[in-house]
């Protein structure tokens, strides 16, 4: 049996899941989710006050730090939310193959995520 590197979108619906489950944490109530690659923002919610957050979210893949981020990309969505008043925050989940961080994530290798929560803009 050959093992399939996951693709970028896989990689991306991983991350989606992980920051997903944080959200739905907070209690906020999903508005958009837009799971496709290079569509920003990923997640659009509200919480309990009716305040509106845009959630960009990337997967990383090891050796690279999730915390990382494209200061001018991010500072052009950021505009972008100001116009409909909401909260911006980047969301970076490192991934990582569970058994060797050097190999690839494949449809059968267990894997390591490191997020540690969102980073508002």
């Amino acid at each position: 049996m050959t093992m399939n590197e996951l693709t970028e979108q896989e990689l991306h619906n991983l991350a989606m899941n992980e920051v997903g489950k944080t959200l739905e944490q907070k209690g906020w109530e999903f508005l958009a989710i837009n799971s496709q690659l290079n569509k920003n923002p990923q997640f659009v919610c509200v919480d309990e006050r009716n305040q509106k957050h845009f959630v960009i979210v990337k997967a990383i893949l090891y050796p690279e730090n999730p915390i990382d981020y494209d200061m001018i990309f991010m500072q052009t969505l950021k505009e972008h939310a100001l116009k409909f008043n909401a909260r911006i925050y980047y969301a970076g989940v490192g991934l990582a193959n569970a058994k060797d961080y050097e190999l690839p994530l494949t449809t059968s290798s267990d894997y390591i995520v490191n997020f540690n929560g969102l980073i508002e803009l």
